[in-house]
């Protein structure tokens, strides 16, 4: 077998700490941008209310009174 740096083990687990911290904050920065499109969602859809129907544009003639 071929010989190891004796400091092996401390860079793995630098390395797997750096990894963790990253990852950790991947999925927190993942989590609020997901609270922030939800949040602006939900106000869009407070004032533009997209499910209503539009009004009218035309009245219909009022022929045969």
């Amino acid at each position: 077998h071929p010989a190891l740096p004796p400091d092996l083990a401390a860079r793995a687990v630098r390395r797997g700490g750096r990894r963790l911290r990253q990852r950790r904050a991947v999925q927190r920065t993942a989590g609020w941008l997901l609270a922030v499109v939800l949040a602006v969602f939900l106000v869009w859809v407070g004032v533009e209310q997209p499910w209503a129907t539009e009004p009218a544009q035309v009245t219909p003639p009022l022929e045969g009174w």
